[in-house]
């Protein structure tokens, strides 16, 4: 506590000292372009950071920014994030980065097991199944052509009227599809559980030992003398619990350079795919014998380790990258993929920021943290979820506008005086008043078009 004290009357960057700062970079997958922009337009006006808390996504953007040559982090992660994203003429036929790939070898090993051990053959052929789905065929069959004879003569009524018919329904239909035709098939439902029971638990893989792909992404820069304080998380499944890596080499000691690394492990090629392994999308990563999945929708960005371990702290800024806002009606399967995937990260990570700033100004930690000042950056609505280089770029120039004026808010609350009783907390806006905005700016375009003799889009 001495050493939070110590922090709390010197915070705030006061008396000519640099203030000591720290970003968190949340998940957000195809919506990384707008942590490029904020970090580009933050580094134009000269905002740099002391410790970078990632996750997801947002750890991929932190870890290619901090392993670049110092004057190009910003070209060389554009550069890194184009290869991962794909052209729009490509994209539009085959809607996928280039790095999700299926793992092939694995895949034609589980299905080589899965068809070579006995036990899966057990349940293929159901007789008694089978029997139970021809008996009620035959019976809803039979009651409905007993129907058609009742009505036959008398051929000016509708089709819809026959009672019988009208209780078959589509959705009736496609459930004695699935459960009378397709469920007692005896190779429809060996090949499904050879699908779905087979040893493979993603339908991509991102970790490969010797990945050019990843080693192009320079590790052992990560752990100069001159970089910040970087770690991200990942979850660990074996153990059940949060694990956090760090670029810090000597794990043993209980503190280096004054930074708290006690629980930490080493940032890595196997680390850095874990913790963006999003359940049935990417594969699990084993290191050092535990299975580790994405830890970013169990802690979006590590609040309580970055004020623990890192209590000297000034200020935090706050990216989110993805937000409800962002959430539309799905056009197709991509889109409910899409959908799937972002609305958790969007909810939670909204929700962990919540419960940080309540956690400092009126939780257990409320008064230990007043010398903070902590700042959100908004999220833009108008990217989407494609993995384009249009969506890619757009993402870039809105998160570059975003950062841009929050610069400008920050640079006139900073001029204000200070409460010593709480935090500086310089928020985004709410969603309610977002939408407000958003709807506001709708009727202004409707009224525009119906001034201009324009009919309604």
């Amino acid at each position: 506590m001495a050493k939070r004290r110590v922090a709390k009357q010197g915070g705030g960057g006061q008396a000519g000292r640099k203030p000591k700062r720290a970003i968190c970079l949340a998940g957000g997958g195809p919506a990384a372009g707008l942590h490029i922009g904020v970090l580009e337009s933050l580094k134009k006006n000269g905002i740099d950071f002391d410790v970078w808390a990632l996750s997801c996504i947002g750890a991929w953007v932190g870890v290619v920014y901090n392993q670049a040559r110092q004057g190009d982090e910003i070209e060389e992660t554009k550069k890194f994030f184009r290869d991962v994203f794909r052209n729009d003429k490509s994209f539009k036929s085959f809607p996928m980065n280039t790095i999700f790939a299926p793992d092939w070898a694995s895949n034609a090993e589980a299905m080589w097991d899965f068809l070579l051990e006995p036990r899966n053959y057990k349940n293929a052929l159901l007789p008694r199944e089978i029997m139970k789905s021809f008996m009620h065929t035959i019976s809803a069959l039979g009651r409905m052509s007993a129907t058609r004879r009742r009505w036959r003569p008398l051929n000016d009524r509708e089709f819809e009227e026959v009672r019988e018919f009208a209780e078959f329904s589509e959705g009736d239909f496609n459930r004695w599809t699935l459960n009378h035709v397709l469920a007692v098939n005896p190779v429809v439902r060996f090949l499904t559980a050879m699908m779905y029971k087979s040893k493979i638990d993603g339908l991509s893989r991102l970790y490969y030992p010797n990945s050019k792909f990843l080693d192009n992404i320079k590790f052992d820069r990560l752990y100069e003398d001159n970089k910040p304080f970087i770690f991200h998380n990942a979850w660990n499944l074996s153990k059940q619990e949060l694990v956090l890596f760090a670029n810090r080499k000597d794990f043993q000691a209980n503190a280096i350079n004054g930074y708290q690394v006690d629980g930490y492990r080493p940032i890595d090629a196997a680390s850095l795919c874990a913790c963006s392994a999003l359940p049935y999308i990417e594969q699990t990563v084993e290191i050092d014998g535990d299975v580790y999945c994405e830890g970013a929708l169990v802690d979006t960005v590590n609040f309580k380790n970055l004020l623990r371990d890192h209590p000297d702290l000034d200020e935090i800024w706050i990216n989110r990258i993805v937000d409800a806002d962002q959430i539309l009606p799905p056009r197709n399967l991509y889109d409910s993929m899409a959908n799937l995937c972002e609305q958790f990260a969007a909810t939670v990570g909204e929700d962990d920021v919540k419960l940080f700033k309540y956690h400092i100004t009126c939780g257990e930690a409320e008064g230990e943290f007043n010398h903070l000042t902590i700042v959100e950056i908004p999220v833009d609505r108008h990217i989407n979820f494609d993995w384009s280089h249009s969506n890619l770029e757009l993402g870039i120039k809105m998160g570059a506008l975003a950062a841009d004026h929050t610069k400008k808010r920050y640079d006139e609350e900073m001029a204000k005086p200070k409460d010593p009783t709480r935090p500086r907390i310089i928020e985004a806006p709410h969603r309610e008043e977002r939408m407000q905005k958003r709807r506001e700016g709708l009727r202004e375009h409707l009224r525009d078009r119906l001034a201009a003799g324009r009919a309604c889009p």
